[in-house]
């Protein structure tokens, strides 16, 4: 087990990395999708009590891997947002994270959460919903590019590993399609439904655990 994993994606050089998050070298680029900031503060609204320090430790685990990288771009692939982006405490703390990393280029897209994102002011670089860069197609939710490789989010998925309670993050790489686990740690998880051409490799307490498709809880073939 390691805190990063090197993979050929698309035929491109790319490190998975243990806190949720993949590093393309070659664009000094780091990857992550569906950050939910705002999320626990939408729920406190609707009544549910939570406790707070969410977005401080998610900011907090970005800064640990932009220094660790390198990286001079920080691009997130969708659900940026939970909802609503008012004069909240989760919004000043990203803006003041922002300014402490003002030199990284913060580059967005959209995801189903993200409605409010085009006009919330928050010193990102708003890509829409789709981006290519060759050899990727960058998306929020899966989907099937004839000749790129899809890089996306949207489905969070979570793996349960033998001897060891719960389930964990997980990147689900499949033919012609990575998808990233959720950054956030306040998210849920699906089991992904894979076959045995697939590779899942689950994000748990710091290392990569690569799972064999054929033990996972649910599967079928393509």
């Amino acid at each position: 087990m390691a805190a990063s994993l090197h993979r050929l994606l698309g035929g491109e050089p790319m490190v998975l990395l243990a806190d949720r998050a993949l590093f393309w070298p070659r664009r000094s680029r780091l990857m992550i999708c569906d950050l939910h900031l705002g999320k626990a503060d939408a729920f406190r609204r609707s009544g549910i009590a939570l406790p707070h320090g969410g977005t401080d430790d998610d900011l907090s685990r970005l800064t640990a891997l932009l220094q660790a990288t390198g990286a001079s771009e920080l691009m997130v692939l969708g659900d940026f947002l939970h909802g609503a982006a008012g004069n909240t405490l989760w919004r000043r703390q990203w803006l003041a994270w922002r300014e402490a990393h003002a030199a990284v280029i913060v580059s967005v897209l959209a995801g189903n959460h993200d409605r409010a994102l085009p006009d919330a002011n928050l010193r990102i670089d708003y890509c829409g919903t789709a981006m290519d860069d060759a050899p990727f197609a960058l998306r929020h939710a899966p989907s099937r590019q004839r000749h790129l490789h899809v890089l996306c989010g949207h489905v969070h998925p979570v793996l349960a590993l033998p001897g060891i309670p719960g389930r964990w993050p997980a990147f689900w790489l499949r033919e012609g399609c990575t998808v990233l686990p959720a950054f956030s740690r306040f998210t849920g998880g699906v089991v992904p439904v894979t076959d045995p051409r697939d590779e899942c490799i689950a994000c748990a307490d710091g290392e990569l655990v690569p799972v064999c498709a054929s033990r996972l809880e649910r599967r079928h073939p393509r």
